[in-house]
């Protein structure tokens, strides 16, 4: 009896694992099929996000500059 508990763990192991793997592959070959204008609206996105960003980064350092000033600190380069 106990010889054959290890085959039947493994067997059920490559067998769900393998299952797993079919249908993760699946999955991901579905998802690169899908129309060209979810990756632009996914794009388009991304670069709004990143001009925010940017823009918000810009300001900040100009605010930052503008108080440093303002405090009367010192900030010329050596």
């Amino acid at each position: 009896m106990m010889d054959w508990i290890p085959i039947v763990f493994v067997t059920f192991k490559v067998l769900v694992l393998g299952t797993g793997m079919f249908f993760a592959i699946k999955w991901h070959y579905d998802q690169g099929k899908k129309e060209e204008e979810e990756k632009r609206a996914v794009l388009r996105a991304g670069g709004k996000v990143a001009a925010v960003y940017v823009l918000s980064l810009l300001g900040l350092v100009l605010v930052t500059f503008v108080l440093a000033r303002m405090l009367g600190l010192d900030l010329t380069f050596p």
